[in-house]
């Protein structure tokens, strides 16, 4: 019988658990009744309290290593907490949110343990044995995994599964030693953009896409770029929203065309970019071409504004198509998101 143990960590905080790890709660509780495995959270902390707390309706084994080591992501003390709670556990299959600080340090663990890791798992399948899916080649083959490697790590994609949510509760914690090998890596701070020049937001309820007609000639035979991207960060501040772009628009750097300063490759969707997961999606000034569109698989309400009523998002592949200006549209949007603050 397999014996599943699913990692998490606290976030930023110390005092609660990401969105990310209590989807690999979820993902977890679900292969172990499938399987009928015995399942063990394990917690990595410095205070692991509160993240106990928030799990304890599991009514599961708790396992935590704790102490000041563990307070910033290094993979030193990391990588060696993960291979404490694989072993505590007696885990054959080890689950993780697909988070920096378990990416970095997964494989090596997994080598330590003799066992093999797979990442960007997305879902679970099968009766008796684990099948794993993923997507390959961004996003446009989908293949199936089953391996007899043990313990067999796997790695979640964010978004694929339903945040664990119960009522806080106490709960017993059995606390894991840890032998810390010799720590050279001292975290000094953190440097992060400011939050109006910070575009890319996974977690975002929203995405909002801009294309290359932000920077066309508009009705009065004038290209407004400046105006287009003080309206597209406007409704970034006022929503919260994560930009993505098309190809076009990005590619209009490199070839010296007017563009919109805070857009980069980084920004792309489709099938030569992202293939993000958010809730809803708004797309403006794109044609909604199959390129672009193959990007928007994992979004779950798609709108769009074109003043083309024939583009692609008319055919199918939106729920709500508005035939209007994206300049005037947005403009009134963030006038009422800005009201209503």
């Amino acid at each position: 019988m397999e014996s599943i143990l699913v990692l998490t960590h606290a976030d930023e905080t110390g005092s609660a658990l990401p969105r990310a790890s209590l989807e690999a709660v979820t993902a977890a509780l679900e292969l172990a009744a499938r399987l009928s495995a015995t399942l063990t959270i394990g917690i990595v902390a410095v205070d692991p309290t509160a993240a106990a707390r928030a799990v304890a309706a599991t009514g599961l084994r708790l396992l935590a290593v704790s102490g000041e080591a563990f307070a910033q992501a290094r993979y030193a003390s990391d990588a060696a907490a993960v291979e404490a709670l694989c072993r505590a556990a007696n885990a054959t299959i080890v689950l993780a949110p697909g988070s920096s600080r378990f990416t970095r340090v997964a494989a090596g663990a997994a080598h330590r343990l003799g066992g093999f890791i797979d990442t960007h798992i997305t879902s679970f399948g099968g009766a008796e044995t684990v099948e794993a899916t993923r997507w390959f080649y961004r996003q446009r083959i989908e293949a199936v995994l089953s391996r007899s490697t043990r313990p067999w790590f796997l790695l979640l994609d964010a978004g694929t599964h339903t945040a664990f949510t119960a009522e806080p509760a106490t709960t017993t914690v059995e606390t894991v030693s840890v032998e810390l090998p010799t720590i050279r890596t001292t975290v000094s701070g953190f440097r992060a953009p400011a939050q109006d020049q910070q575009t890319i937001r996974p977690d975002a309820k929203l995405l909002f896409v801009a294309g290359a007609g932000w920077t066309k000639k508009q009705p009065d035979g004038q290209i407004h770029t400046e105006e287009a991207a003080k309206l597209i960060l406007g409704f970034l501040h006022a929503t919260s929203a994560s930009l993505g772009s098309s190809k076009s628009l990005v590619d209009q750097g490199g070839e010296g065309n007017s563009v919109l300063p805070f857009l980069t490759h980084l920004n792309q969707i489709g099938q030569t970019g992202a293939t993000p997961r958010h809730a809803k999606g708004l797309s403006t000034c794109c044609h909604g071409e199959e390129p672009h569109v193959v990007g928007w698989r994992f979004i779950g309400e798609r709108r769009a504004i074109s003043l083309d009523p024939n583009c692609g998002w008319t055919r199918g592949k939106a729920d709500v198509v508005y035939i209007a200006d994206a300049f005037t549209v947005i403009a009134k949007l963030n006038e009422l998101l800005l009201a209503k603050k």
